[in-house]
């Protein structure tokens, strides 16, 4: 039989992207998504889609119902939201919400499916992001949430080794899918306006972040290159703790921003908002 695995978000981007390239290598996938549509999509591809919302604590148990009786080897914990801009202007619910999203989130759908991870010694791959390592300005809520993750993964690494359950975080930076679009119509939806006196910062820094957004849809790196990476987690029978997919000049920044002291490295992130 071959082995299942569920893949959250698995509506679009990486998340699609890792469902189609394992359903294509064997395994039996189910798509967590949140809309019929999606799961429609998914099912024409040969995944099981599942309506499942990671802050819904009932969609997960009845998906974990569901699969209780082929069992579960692969949990990709990939389901996510972007929320970003100035913090001051980012309003407490928004940022709530990224943190309810990628981090309680992720934590309950790990909890919810571990017991059918113990039964099989299978795997766990949690979806982070060069956010995680460097927080830039303008990227402060999903930052927190991905710094948030790598703590999670830290702790549960060593955690699940006594039952064989192993623990991968994937890394991705900027990869060209919807979020990138989604996240900046959400942004013009909740972001407040600026206080008095602020506006030509501000204003200043929307622009960055636009910019941004935009080339990061263009350039990014295609979706199949961290799905490869998903992959390589799960079929490794030695995985590293991370794997960190981005193009080598990001790669090169991300490690060197970790490195410089803080007043220069602040002082070359200012540069880039102008």
């Amino acid at each position: 039989m071959a082995r299942a695995v569920l893949v959250t978000g698995a509506g679009s981007g990486i998340g699609l992207a890792t469902a189609r390239l394992l359903t294509a290598k064997g395994y039996r996938v189910y798509g967590g998504v949140r809309r019929e549509e999606d799961a429609a999509r998914l099912a024409q591809e040969g995944v099981v889609p599942l309506l499942l919302d990671v802050t819904r604590e009932e969609d997960l148990l009845r998906a974990r119902e569901r699969l209780v009786g082929e069992g579960l080897w692969g949990l990709v914990v990939n389901a996510g939201i972007a929320v970003a801009g100035p913090l001051e202007l980012v309003p407490l619910s928004a940022f709530r919400e990224a943190l309810e999203v990628n981090v309680l989130g992720a934590f309950a759908t790990v909890k919810a499916f571990l017991p059918l991870l113990r039964a099989s010694r299978g795997r766990v791959v949690l979806m982070g992001s060069v956010s995680g390592l460097v927080a830039l300005p303008l990227m402060g809520p999903y930052a927190a949430s991905k710094f948030a993750l790598e703590a999670l993964a830290d702790a549960l690494r060593v955690e699940l080794l006594p039952f064989g359950v192993r623990v991968v975080l994937i890394e991705p930076g900027s990869v060209a899918t919807p979020i990138w679009e989604r996240s900046l119509r959400r942004a013009e939806g909740y972001l407040e306006p600026p206080p008095p006196g602020t506006e030509g910062v501000y204003g200043r820094y929307l622009e960055v972040a636009r910019r941004v957004a935009e080339r990061s849809a263009k350039r990014g790196l295609p979706p199949e290159r961290v799905a490869e990476a998903v992959l390589k987690a799960l079929e490794s029978p030695n995985p590293r703790a991370r794997y960190l997919v981005a193009h080598p000049a990001r790669a090169r920044e991300t490690l060197l921003l970790r490195l410089l002291p803080a007043p220069l490295r602040d002082r070359l992130v200012a540069r880039f908002l102008g």
